[in-house]
């Protein structure tokens, strides 16, 4: 088995990258041990690695976080380590018990802008985001602000707030006139 390891915009983060299907729909973000706890044996095996801060899971990557004063050299090897043993035992990703977030498809209810705003994240940014080990969340809409949260790589990243106000405020409000300001959801 041969994986793949990227860097991200965030230099405290790593994409790795297994060659398989690491989650076959949505995302899941783990900001802690005890988060992953009974919900990830993937995550709880990589928290177990000195240094990891965060673990992260897209469709066919995982990208971690490091803790502050730690260095890839040293723990990129032992987290090399532990995908690949997982993968090669065949043990499950998530328990069938642990919920992932996935895209912000509309609901029935949401009103036609809420509607125009996921679909545009689904099929513009979650991609881009994506090809950067992250993901981004729609959590509202409220006076013309949207509310988003980033994940992965993308949360913490040095540049995920000019990535939100450059980026994202400025085509939603091309597209959707009612978009006046794109915030991090709190």
């Amino acid at each position: 088995m041969f994986i793949q390891t990227e860097q991200t915009p965030n230099p405290a983060t790593l994409k790795f990258l297994p060659g398989r299907t690491v989650l076959e729909s949505g995302t899941a973000d783990f900001s802690s041990q005890e988060k992953a706890a009974g919900r990830s044996p993937l995550a709880e095996n990589l928290f177990a690695v000195e240094g990891v801060a965060a673990v992260f899971f897209g469709n066919d990557f995982i990208t971690i976080t490091q803790a502050p004063d730690n260095d890839w050299y040293v723990m990129k090897p032992a987290i090399l380590g532990v995908i690949m043993e997982h993968f090669t035992t065949g043990a499950p990703v998530m328990t069938e018990a642990a919920p992932t977030t996935g895209a912000s498809t509309a609901a029935e209810g949401d009103d036609e802008i809420v509607t125009q705003i996921k679909e545009l994240i689904d099929t513009r940014v979650r991609p881009a985001v994506a090809m950067d080990g992250g993901d981004i969340i729609f959590h509202g809409f409220e006076d013309g602000i949207v509310y988003l949260q980033m994940q992965g790589a993308c949360a913490g990243c040095p540049s995920s707030t000019a990535t939100l106000k450059m980026g994202i405020e400025n085509m939603l409000r091309h597209y959707i006139p009612e978009v006046v300001e794109v915030r991090p959801a709190m």
